[in-house]
């Protein structure tokens, strides 16, 4: 198939079921990982990581990295687009018909029933980037544990238990978990 149909089909389906924002499509990139070979799990977590830092959705992000890496600019933006069309298509849909269903016992209902498989969603992909970030699979199969990355990961813990901590804005955050970052590939 050719690749800018298969990068449309695999981020439309995404933008259709990922319901929950950008987190919610972390499993379905993994299973293009695993499918395509487009990106490894490591370039995931990276991806991840880049995407949380940078302005605008971390989904979109993630649809036009993936798609520039796979194809290049066409290919970024088939992606992004694939992605933000159904989530645009059923918004209008919704705003044209919410008010007349605000008060309806099945669309609440229905709302009730989602908001579990979205937790399940972002659950998943909690565990799949943990699963990245503090472990490896060696060529013999075994699993072995990252010492650096759970360091900094129960030093930040540490860290965040202290109330003046707290209070240091979000960009000093990302900006040490970037040094952190660049410190530990080398």
């Amino acid at each position: 198939m050719n690749i800018y149909l298969l990068l449309m089909f695999e981020f439309f389906k995404t933008g259709l079921f990922a319901i929950g924002g950008g987190p919610a499509t972390i499993p379905f990139l993994s299973e293009m990982c695993d499918k395509y070979g487009w990106f490894t799990h490591e370039e995931l977590t990276t991806m991840i990581a880049v995407s949380e830092t940078t302005p605008g959705p971390v989904g979109v992000n993630m649809a036009t990295y993936v798609g520039y890496t796979t194809a290049g600019i066409a290919g970024g933006l088939l992606a992004t687009l694939s992605l933000v069309f159904p989530s645009v298509v059923i918004i209008c849909v919704i705003a044209k018909f919410m008010a007349s269903f605000r008060d309806n016992k099945f669309v609440n209902d229905a709302f009730a029933t989602i908001r579990p498989a979205v937790a399940a969603l972002i659950a998943t992909a909690v565990a799949g980037l943990i699963q990245d970030a503090f472990f490896r699979t060696g060529a013999d199969g075994k699993w072995t544990v990252l010492i650096a990355p759970v360091i900094l990961f129960a030093i930040i813990f540490i860290l965040l238990q202290f109330k003046k901590l707290k209070k240091i804005h979000p960009v000093f955050w990302f900006a040490g978990a970037a040094v952190a970052g660049i410190v530990f590939k080398m």
